[in-house]
Formats: C-alpha cells, sequence, structure tokens
C-alpha cells in the first residue's frame, strides 16, 4: 500500500495537469462566489475522505488549483472549513421527515424499520460518510460526537419507542440503557455499510436482503429481553 505522501503527490500531479486552461495557456474562468464555496467544500470532503482529517490545507488547496490564501477567504480556518464539511456531508444526508416516519403508527413497525433503514443505507451510509465519520474519530474532531448527540440519540429513542409500543413491551428506565437497545439494530446495519465500504467484503448479500432480517431479529430479540406490560385492568366488579 503507498504511504499518504505518496498518494497526495500523485493526486496533486493529476489535479494540476487536468485544470482547464493549463494546456492552452488559458485562465480559469473566475466562478461566482457561492458556486466557487460550494465547489470548495466538495473537493474538501472527498479530499479529506480519502487522506484523513490531519491533512494539511496547503496540499488541499492545490487539490482545488487555488493558493492557500484564497482558501482562506472562503473558509477563515480549517476548523471552519471541518465544521461546514460536517454540515453537508456528515449531518446533512440525514432527513428530518424520516422522524415522523418512524412515529407513523398506521404502518406495522417492522415495516417502518425496514424502509428507514434501507433508505439510511443507502442514503447517508456511503463510502465517503463513513471514511470521513471514521477518519474524524481518529483525529478527535467532534464529528461522530456531535451527530451522534444531535441525530442518533433522537433516532434510537424513537426505534425503540414505536417498537417496544407496538409489542406491548415496557421500556427500562434507563435511558442508557434504551439507546443500548437501538444500538443493536443501527449497529448491525452501520457494520454493514462499513464492510462493503471500507473492508471491501464483495460475498456479502445484498443489503435489500440483509436489513429485513436483521429488523426481524431485532424485534424478536426485544420480545427476549423485554417484560411485557401488565394487562389492562379490567372493569371493577361491584359484589
Amino acid at each position: 500500500m503507498k504511504a499518504r505522501s505518496t498518494l497526495l503527490t500523485e493526486h496533486r500531479r493529476t489535479r494540476v495537469a487536468a485544470r482547464p486552461g493549463r494546456r492552452s495557456g488559458k485562465a480559469t474562468p473566475r466562478l461566482p462566489h457561492a458556486m466557487r464555496r460550494a465547489q470548495i467544500l466538495d473537493q474538501a470532503a472527498a479530499f479529506f475522505s480519502a487522506y484523513g482529517l490531519t491533512a494539511q490545507t496547503r496540499a488541499l488547496a492545490e487539490v482545488c488549483g487555488i493558493s492557500q490564501r484564497l482558501l482562506y477567504r472562503f473558509f477563515p480556518n480549517k476548523a471552519a472549513l471541518i465544521e461546514e464539511v460536517y454540515k453537508a456531508e456528515i449531518a446533512g444526508p440525514f432527513q428530518a421527515i424520516w422522524f415522523a416516519q418512524l412515529s407513523d403508527r398506521s404502518r406495522p413497525v417492522e415495516d417502518r424499520l425496514t424502509a428507514f433503514y434501507g433508505e439510511y443505507y443507502d442514503q447517508v451510509l456511503t463510502e465517503r460518510w463513513l471514511r470521513l465519520f471514521l477518519y474524524a474519530s481518529l483525529a478527535n474532531v467532534g464529528m461522530a460526537p456531535a451527530y451522534i448527540s444531535a441525530i442518533v440519540t433522537h433516532m434510537l429513542e424513537v426505534i425503540i419507542t414505536e417498537s417496544a409500543h407496538e409489542l406491548r413491551l415496557e421500556l427500562p428506565n434507563d435511558k442508557a440503557l434504551c439507546h443500548e437497545l437501538g444500538w443493536a439494530l443501527h449497529g448491525a446495519v452501520s457494520h454493514l455499510a462499513i464492510r462493503r465500504w471500507i473492508y471491501r467484503n464483495a460475498n456479502q448479500p445484498p443489503a435489500a436482503t440483509v436489513i429485513p432480517l436483521y429488523v426481524r431479529v431485532f424485534l424478536a430479540g426485544l420480545r427476549g429481553v423485554l417484560a411485557p406490560l401488565p394487562a389492562p385492568a379490567g372493569p371493577e366488579v361491584v359484589a
């Protein structure tokens, strides 16, 4: 496997050779500020997902075909750039409507969970998302804790509450323990994506086949570890 420095050098050469107008001597056309900012942000996400969040912004600027000084006109420092990458690439793909769909009790909870995790797997757990998330964790950047706190914790509460409600099971009073029950399903789906994109496991069955199995195992497991709710009291009989 090539060292990261070698990969960066090759990446820079490729980008420089491919810059518009390089051979013709023409200058790269100026883009509107918002368009250029969006372009840099997208390139930054691809760059950090390839080389990690400890990679230098000087190398990123070269990859983008701009000076480091110009890069800092759009993002005042590296921390600000990483924060924008988090908003766009980590938190951005999550759809708020999923919370409402998970809470829709007109549909069986098994159907809700299967549909949600099918979309979550396809739209959130992409190769770039996973690499950014894992690199951020290794670099002690706050992406993972922020995402878990802002999104995943609430999602797990909805999943476990809706599942227990339909199955008429009594949840523990300890919220952290309830979250751990939800992680049993969420972690399984997340690791399915990790095995696909990070471990490059070519032999695993399609997600559309596996996710419904995970959901059924999760619901069956809840029945095995949680107590049923007490039966509703009948009408009082007057002697």
